[in-house]
């Protein structure tokens, strides 16, 4: 009795071993792969909803990131392969997840190697240069300060999104949020969801005859 009763134990076990593996599996694929580094367990809490917000398939960046919570930061900001992120900007909640996924964002331009992806880019998103190659031109000249503004505007259109434009001067007004997926969907290869669940959505042409 005691055997049997070892077995099934060891079974159960097993069971939610391999869930919990598939679940972390899932997770990676569909929100990159980052660590947190300080922070409450709530203002981590908000990154990994931020990002989880977004349709942006972040696996698409190479490198673990690093994302820091820090607080009393003048500036959330991004160097490659890390992400600093304010506390109180985390404790406002959703009003937090645009500025989480903007940062994201910086890590998927800094992936951009190809001079040439870059150059379309630059051009498409009305920019002056890729990224502060002449400092003495003011930011918005940067095709990688709007490319990440628009990456976490384009991928989360919602009325909570705190990158939502405000005026067609503001970066994540340079292109149509379409387009720009359709842009990073020919040059990254990430797949836009939200036009194809619109088209899922539409219903079939009636046929005429």
């Amino acid at each position: 009795m005691r055997g049997r009763l070892a077995l099934v134990v060891a079974a159960v076990l097993v069971t939610l071993l391999v869930l919990m593996l598939l679940s972390a599996r899932a997770a990676v694929a569909a929100g990159g792969r980052y660590v947190l580094v300080g922070g409450t367990a709530a203002e981590q809490a908000q990154v990994r909803r931020a990002l989880d917000a977004s349709a942006f398939d972040w696996s698409l960046v190479p490198a673990q990131v690093t994302i820091h919570i820090v607080r009393g930061l003048p500036l959330s900001y991004s160097t490659p392969g890390d992400s600093w992120l304010d506390a109180g900007l985390l404790d406002g909640g959703r009003f937090s997840w645009g500025v989480v996924q903007m940062e994201y964002g910086q890590q998927v331009q800094y992936a951009i190697e190809d001079a040439q992806v870059r150059a379309q880019l630059t051009s498409a998103l009305g920019a002056r240069q890729w990224c502060y190659d002449d400092p003495a031109l003011p930011a918005g000249a940067n095709a990688c300060e709007r490319f990440a503004a628009m990456l976490a505007w384009a991928y989360w259109p919602s009325n909570d999104n705190s990158m939502k434009p405000a005026g067609a001067g503001d970066w994540s007004a340079s292109i149509d949020p379409g387009d720009f997926r359709v842009l990073v969907a020919r040059l990254l290869g990430a797949p836009d969801p939200i036009d194809a669940s619109r088209s899922l959505a539409r219903p079939a042409p009636r046929a005429h005859g």
